[in-house]
């Protein structure tokens, strides 16, 4: 479920906006200042913001910078002013999108829903080098080669890129992985790790899993 917060003085139009997207099954956090938006957002992660231009104690274009600056997150505008300059600010200002009051509650939900869309597809790919991993799908590849992973392959695979030359321990990634806290029985980690090196060695690909004094593996580019 992704949370949204709805940065709005008015609180009539906030309690329309967070009944509509709640029906939509999304979690609303509701925020009436710039101060309770800052608040929010210090105990609280969120998939998305959207925020009202004009506030009670401040800009919300200034509030935009300050917010993209230390947080990973879209904001939608949601304003009554919408003269051209205004939208143009508000997008430069690092804005994902603007929707102008009056505005349609279905056009609302249409621009959220595309908005989240668009930040599950950026972070759909974690690459490394020449490595790609598709977390969506459970696939691997080295440039365009399909690297055939099964699920276990990939993931490990993942956790170690997650970690890129950082050492992983083994009772990290059985726990992970297998789910089991137990160093006793690792052949199936090794043999896996085997495996993932076999399908890593390529003169394209210069990546490779090294070991670490056996407590671990890391996974490196040469």
């Amino acid at each position: 479920m992704s949370t949204i917060l709805l940065v709005e003085d008015n609180p009539h139009i906030m309690k329309i906006n967070a009944e509509t997207l709640t029906m939509y099954g999304y979690e609303i956090l509701q925020a009436a200042t710039a101060r309770e938006c800052r608040q929010a957002l210090r105990w609280h992660p969120v998939d998305l913001v959207v925020l009202d231009i004009m506030l009670p104690d401040g800009d919300g274009v200034e509030l935009c910078r300050e917010l993209k600056e230390q947080y990973h997150v879209p904001i939608l505008f949601l304003s009554a002013l919408g003269e051209s300059r205004d939208v143009v600010e508000g997008l430069r200002a690092g804005g994902d999108d603007y929707l102008t009051k009056p505005y349609d509650l279905e056009v609302l939900v249409a621009r959220v829903e595309a908005r989240l869309r668009q930040e599950s597809m950026k972070n759909r790919y974690i690459k490394y080098g020449s490595l790609r991993l598709d977390t969506f799908s459970g696939c691997g590849y080295l440039g365009d080669t399909d690297l055939q992973l099964t699920q276990k392959e990939f993931a490990v695979l993942l956790l170690l890129v997650r970690n890129a030359e950082k050492t992983v321990s083994k009772q990290q990634v059985l726990r992970e992985v297998w789910n089991i806290d137990s160093e006793d029985d690792n052949r199936a980690l090794w043999t896996l790790i085997s495996r993932l090196r076999r399908k890593l060695n390529s003169e394209e690909s210069r990546i490779e899993i090294s070991s670490k004094r056996g407590d671990g593996y890391t996974i490196e580019q040469i």
